[in-house]
């Protein structure tokens, strides 16, 4: 198990300040983009998504990055993230962006080429000023399921149908975009290869096989081995390990991650507009998931639930010293791996 965070990077910090980190919203790369600049100043939010499509190029990008770095506190770098995965899920495009192929075939090329155009890829990424791609999916998906398996297989966003190819190629793609001073985040913790639904769209999405020591928990825990900063969690919902909450908002499942070692950043997938969790109001999602552990929560497809779940961490931090203390080490975390962009 990973030692505790260093507390002492949050010296001089408030509590809004240490709040403001915990949160990365969703900054519509086709706009509107106010809103989302606005949240930066007034909320003090510490991470942007690019969400959406653009096939405008790098410099329209450039200029929206510099944009939300001016609005943002300048106390440590803004996160500036997106899904550049390539295949279906690319979403800066045009000149000075080159069309990344899916993972799927990205498994085609030697561990060794992927990791130099992977690096190539994550230079494009930083000259238009994102720091943090999340990517690679480590997701091991079983070929004779993969285009029932609607997240992943269906897109060809899985490298490859074994363990060793996921590990080889998903863990080449990561260490070309950090030569690229890009950081990585692995995704979708523990797996998200034997679902059927697709959480983004659906309810319910469940998965009855894999257990705490399956292979696909070994894929990620080489992903952790190889450095990736952060670790995205599945929010589906895992009967073997904790039936009865979705991953991101399970202790048991969180913890999981701490117990491969890895002490960098766990951050939620998308809990803004994600059907799997819509029961739950928006600022008890931040809550939940905080409380299990994650560090850092995505409000990407619906950045205008950001204010409210900052405001839920704000009251219960206040209210619970518990509480107050996992938000000091999620903030620790958060602001330890800003330090190295």
């Amino acid at each position: 198990m990973p030692g505790a965070p260093d507390l002492t990077v949050l010296a001089d910090w408030t509590l809004r300040e240490k709040v403001g980190q915990l949160v990365m919203v969703g900054l519509p790369v086709g706009g509107p983009f106010q809103p989302t600049l606005t949240m930066l100043r007034e909320k003090q939010i510490g991470g942007v998504f690019l969400h959406g499509r653009t096939t405008a190029g790098r410099q329209p990008v450039k200029n929206l990055v510099a944009a939300a770095v001016d609005a943002a506190a300048d106390k440590v770098p803004l996160f500036v993230a997106t899904d550049q995965e390539g295949g279906a899920v690319q979403v800066l495009r045009g000149p000075g962006f080159s069309d990344i192929p899916s993972a799927l075939d990205q498994a085609e090329l030697t561990p060794a080429e992927l990791r130099s155009r992977s690096r190539a890829w994550g230079d494009e990424l930083a000259a238009a000023g994102v720091n943090l791609n999340l990517a690679p999916v480590l997701d091991l998906v079983p070929r004779a399921t993969a285009s029932s398996n609607a997240p992943i297989g269906a897109f060809g966003r899985n490298y490859g149908y074994t363990a060793r190819s996921v590990v080889e190629h998903g863990n080449a793609f990561a260490r070309g975009q950090r030569d690229a001073d890009v950081q990585t985040s692995i995704k979708h913790f523990p797996g998200l290869g034997r679902v059927t639904g697709n959480t983004d769209d659906t309810a319910g999405v469940t998965d009855t096989v894999t257990g705490a020591d399956a292979p696909s928990v070994t894929v990620f825990e080489a992903g952790v081995e190889a450095g990736s900063g952060l670790v995205m969690m599945s929010s589906a919902v895992y009967t073997e390990i904790d039936p009865k909450n979705p991953a991101v908002f399970s202790p048991v499942v969180v913890g999981l991650v701490r117990e491969l070692g890895f002490d960098g950043v766990v951050i939620s997938d998308d809990l803004s507009a994600a059907a799997q969790v819509q029961e739950v109001p928006a600022g008890r999602r931040a809550v939940r998931a905080v409380d299990a552990g994650v560090d850092l929560v995505l409000a990407s497809a619906r950045p205008s639930v950001a204010p409210a779940m900052v405001d839920a961490l704000l009251r219960t931090a206040r209210d619970d010293p518990d509480f107050a203390a996992k938000v000091d080490a999620a903030a620790a975390r958060v602001v330890t791996a800003k330090a190295a962009l």
